[in-house]
């Protein structure tokens, strides 16, 4: 056979396993989006079971402000309730607080298209929080007040029961190294709460969700992504440098968060200090074996290096 010959069909066959090598290519792509979305739907759908989040007749706020988070809590949401046993009304709600440049249409546009009920309120708390803070300093305490105040009046004019936020598992477990770091308290930001106001109750349907597959998610589903330039435009947070920081461990130690998280929902009071939670000043010593009683002291296997691939929520 000739070198032309050769070449020619050489040629020939290129095409052919670029299509197969493309096809393969597609086929994972495919793959790995269904079991993200198969880990999404599990988790959130756990999330509610866990702790009661969504009842029978509830009308959800969805509280929508145009970031990833919470256009995939709301995607997440209206899929669930498609196949949910449970029957419930969503409305979701923005807050449009005058910043400038906000593209006002994108989120009635995206809405509409999915047939969401929505109500967007328009309040100029942006002039507010300008007006009162310092430039460089942090906005995020005065922005959230005015937001949640706002927030909680809507869900009772529109008689929602429940208000639904899109923060994550990150979020929570930043939360709490923020107030240990700088509140001197050990608190974080529960799946589930009574507002201050004691008459709304709070829930968070992400709090199982990795950050990291809500960024692949919001990609897959192309959301129209609408910039903060309050608080989430600040790159000298706190809380931007202690997210870094456990994304720093998580990349030294896969799965850390996760077990930071789990630990969260398994606490020992005998083991902490509160005298509120545990009564240290009258135990005695009882002549018996206490179950766990200095195990502390004791090192083992539990307080070795988090083994990858542990995972609460699968």
């Amino acid at each position: 056979m000739s070198l032309e010959r050769q070449d020619d069909l050489i040629a020939e066959a290129a095409p052919a396993q670029f299509d197969e090598q493309a096809t393969a290519a597609k086929r994972k792509a495919a793959y790995e989006i269904n079991k993200l979305s198969k880990r999404l739907h599990r988790q959130v759908g756990a999330a509610i079971i866990d702790y009661n989040m969504i009842e029978e007749g509830d009308k959800v706020m969805v509280c929508l402000s145009g970031g990833k988070d919470s256009y995939a809590m709301l995607d997440i949401l209206l899929s669930l309730r498609e196949r949910s046993p449970v029957k419930f009304e969503m409305v979701a709600v923005n807050l449009d607080q005058k910043q400038p440049g906000f593209p006002e249409h994108v989120l009635p546009d995206y809405l509409r298209a999915r047939g969401v009920p929505f109500h967007i309120e328009e309040q100029d708390t942006y002039s507010i929080v300008t007006q009162h803070i310092e430039p460089g300093k942090t906005m995020c305490s005065l922005c959230s007040r005015l937001r949640r105040g706002i927030l909680y009046r809507v869900a009772g004019e529109l008689g929602c029961t429940k208000i639904a936020l899109g923060h994550h598992r990150d979020d929570i477990v930043v939360t709490m190294f923020m107030n240990m770091f700088f509140g001197s308290r050990l608190k974080g930001m529960p799946a589930k709460l009574v507002s201050d106001d004691g008459r709304n109750v709070v829930i968070r349907p992400l709090a199982y969700v990795d950050e990291t597959d809500l960024v692949r998610w919001a990609n897959h589903k192309q959301f129209p992504i609408i910039p903060c330039t309050l608080c989430g435009s600040q790159d000298n947070l706190q809380r931007v440098q202690v997210k870094q920081m456990i994304r720093e461990w998580e990349k030294q130690y896969p799965g850390r968060i996760e077990n930071i998280f789990s630990a969260m929902a398994n606490i020992t009071p005998s083991h902490m200090m509160d005298r509120q939670l545990f009564p240290f000043t009258t135990i005695q010593a009882s002549g018996r074996p206490e179950p766990g009683g200095d195990i502390a002291f004791d090192e083992d296997e539990t307080c070795a290096t988090p083994k990858p691939g542990v995972i609460r929520i699968v």
